[in-house]
């Protein structure tokens, strides 16, 4: 048995013991689905005419035959998200390659795919999170036809990988492999297009100025480039074993991609067990040693804190419970090991370059940061993943291969070894106190800026803080209390928009930070934000009572979080909470009044179906 770290096994011990009851009728869901097999072996002849209607004569006699793997394509594509464009093509690439391996595939179904980067700041953004869940619905309903032997999960961005995830989950007894697209080449730095945005909140440049700059920054079919809740899930997807090794970061449009889009198809029907390999099932890989080597692999690389939502969900998909204590013990001994934009200067291609998932996840195998014992998409272990995809010109053909990542870090600016960490810990932190429970990343705060304590500035959305900021009304010490903001109340939209202000008054060397029951995104910065505050203020909690000019003191190196009002004082006070019918109504929130009444507390995903 490989070393593992004391921490990951106490951590993991515990997770396992505190899942028991779920994870057990989840498997025995699974292993029912499993015995029972896809319908096609005893399905209605009309039933059967329906599935294979509009395919070639040639794909209808191969599923009648009910012999070959079946393949069910679940897609996010749509042309409105750089980083899913490049799927158009696929099914009809994944098709015709399925033929060529003895198979078959079809579009089970589509899922929708929001931006995040249009709808921030706006009301649309209020479906953000639930759009997760209704991603979870739409797969499973796409999978019900239950003709499939395997599955194909087509997506990448924020909360489309997390909702496929929920969604296919329910058909965990189906060899399931998901496929990334890759992010666009690099355009203007992170670095540079911060600084615009900062001098566009001061009205030191004007729209046109600031456009330019996004223009340049996000340019072409792909991922944003900053390591952002999008990358975060497909570092994810690798490093539980789910993507095939390597493929995360393959830029869109070049022969590796398309020969690891292949590869991938080829993977799904070796796994189905109908071609003489074992039979790997979805059920097999997500495990509570997956999910933690998630956690570890979110933490050394300064991974978004969306996650500390969307895993708990996904988690619990699997009859998994994960809490935010197991994410700040393990924080605690899982070094930094890569800086990426925003927690520096670089961006996931540099990442990618300077050796990647392969070198990160060697790097942690070797000090026991990962469970070793695991099953991905490869067969059992990692060994698999420490090893990057070429393409080499064998009998003048390129080939797919893989080939042992380099044993140095390309660029030890943007990438280290477990030996010389950025910093010791994960950076991610849970704070605690008279307010709640909360968590803040500190990878990219600078030491000098971690503790605050200050008066409090409360306010009801982040517009208002907007205008104060440009009233010159908060150019003093202050702690920003932005509430009802959770998912019961308007559906936890990110507050984005809340980080350039900030990041001015800091700069000009006032002491801010805030505190708030909603999230803020995979572009946490360096202004200190103790986040998804639990439980939140429509919930009646202690957040609600916070009033102008309280003492707050937001200790990340403590993990403290305190009002410092006295018990009674506090206790006496009363709560009226705000009109919100404006969040009810609108850009479709209308249909969403379900997802908020019974959404749970964001320590348990925020999700209206697993909470």
């Amino acid at each position: 048995m490989p070393f593992l770290h004391p921490i990951l096994e106490h951590v993991t011990r515990r997770i396992t013991e505190r899942s028991a009851g779920p994870r057990s009728r989840y498997l025995q869901t699974m292993d029912a689905q499993a015995h029972q097999g896809t319908q096609r072996a005893g399905l209605g002849c009309a039933n059967m005419a329906h599935t294979t209607a509009a395919l070639p004569a040639a794909d209808k006699l191969v599923i009648h035959a009910e012999r070959a793997p079946h393949i069910g394509i679940v897609t996010a594509y749509n042309d409105m998200l750089s980083a899913h464009q490049p799927f158009e093509h696929y099914p009809e690439q994944l098709r015709a390659h399925a033929r060529t391996v003895g198979a078959t595939a079809q579009v089970a179904g589509g899922v929708p795919a929001m931006c995040d980067g249009i709808t921030q700041g706006e009301a649309g953004m209020e479906l953000s999170l639930f759009s997760r869940d209704v991603i979870a619905m739409a797969t499973a309903v796409g999978l019900s036809h239950n003709v499939f032997d395997a599955a194909l999960m087509l997506g990448v961005c924020d909360k489309i990988v997390p909702g496929l995830f929920m969604g296919a989950l329910q058909f965990g007894h189906l060899s399931t492999v998901f496929v990334p697209a890759g992010p666009m080449v690099s355009g203007l730095s992170n670095d540079a297009k911060a600084k615009v945005r900062q001098q566009f909140a001061q009205g030191l440049v004007g729209r046109d100025a600031l456009l330019e700059s996004e223009a340049q920054a996000y340019h072409a079919p792909g991922t944003c480039t900053f390591y952002g809740t999008a990358n975060s899930n497909q570092m994810l997807m690798e490093i539980m074993g789910l993507h095939l090794p390597g493929s995360s970061f393959v830029n869109p449009g070049t022969p590796l991609r398309e020969a690891l889009t292949r590869a991938a198809l080829e993977r799904a029907v070796a796994n189905t067990g109908k071609t003489g390999q074992p039979r790997i099932r979805l059920a097999d890989i997500v495990t509570e040693k997956t999910l933690v080597n998630g956690i570890v692999g979110l933490l050394a690389t300064g991974g978004s804190t969306n996650h500390t939502l969307h895993l708990v969900a996904m988690a619990r998909a699997a009859g998994i419970v994960i809490d935010w204590n197991d994410f700040a013990e393990l924080s605690a001994v899982v070094p930094l090991l890569a800086r990426v934009y925003p927690n520096g200067k670089a961006d996931v291609n540099h990442f990618h370059a300077a050796g990647g998932m392969g070198f990160l996840m060697r790097e942690l195998l070797a000090y026991g940061l990962l469970h070793a014992d695991v099953t991905t998409v490869m067969g059992p272990g990692l060994t698999a993943y420490t090893q990057e995809p070429w393409l080499p010109t064998i009998d003048s053909q390129s080939q797919l291969a893989w080939r042992d990542v380099p044993a140095t870090s390309g660029d030890t600016a943007v990438l280290r070894p477990v030996a010389d960490p950025f910093s010791a810990d994960g950076g991610l932190r849970l704070l605690q106190g008279n307010l709640g429970r909360s968590v803040v990343k500190v990878s990219a705060v600078a030491p000098e800026h971690r503790v605050v304590r200050a008066p409090a500035v409360v306010v009801h959305d982040q517009q208002e803080l907007q205008d104060l900021f440009k009233a010159g009304q908060l150019e003093k010490d202050f702690v920003a209390v932005v509430r009802y903001q959770g998912p019961r109340a308007n559906g936890m939209p990110e507050l984005h928009k809340l980080t350039p202000p900030l990041a001015v008054l800091q700069d000009k060397g006032f002491k801010v930070a805030l505190v708030t029951d909603g999230r803020m995104s995979g572009a946490s910065g360096k202004v200190p934000a103790a986040i998804h505050l639990s439980p939140e203020a429509l919930c009646d909690g202690p957040i609600g009572k916070v009033q102008n000019g309280d003492l707050i003191t937001l200790d990340c190196e403590r993990g403290l979080l305190e009002l410092e009002v006295d018990a009674a004082t506090l206790a006496a006070r009363s709560v009226t909470h705000p009109d919100l019918s404006h969040n009810a109504h609108g850009t479709g929130r209308e249909l969403f009044g379900l997802f908020r009444a019974h959404a749970g507390e964001a320590e348990s995903g925020g999700s209206p179906l697993f909470g």
